[in-house]
């Protein structure tokens, strides 16, 4: 049995929820924040048998595509400005980080 941790960026989650769900995973949804920018992302926790773990991270990898997206970077307070930025810069978000832990026992009740 293994145990998927997958945190992925807000935007993806409802298409992946839905997908997983079809296929007959068992998936917890938490909401989560973090990353480069500070951002809303979720965290889906899913319990499988290892035979099913590779169609797991398929599924995962078909609906978190990473992307381009334009960011207005903050500007400095009170800090030295010449190395300042002020117009948007484009950042590739999206995306998905995913972590496969063996799992010793495992209970239902």
């Amino acid at each position: 049995m293994k145990l998927i941790m997958a945190v992925v960026q807000d935007q993806d989650s409802n298409r992946l929820l839905k997908a997983l769900t079809e296929h007959n995973f068992r998936v917890t949804k938490l909401a989560s924040t973090g990353g480069f920018l500070k951002s809303g992302n979720t965290t889906f926790i899913i319990g499988t048998e290892d035979i099913r773990v590779q169609k797991a991270l398929d599924i995962i990898k078909a609906n978190c595509q990473s992307r381009q997206q334009l960011v207005a970077p903050v500007s400095p307070i009170g800090g030295n400005t010449d190395s300042y930025v002020p117009y948007p810069l484009e950042i590739e978000v999206g995306g998905a980080t995913v972590f496969v832990l063996p799992v010793e026992q495992f209970h239902q009740f």
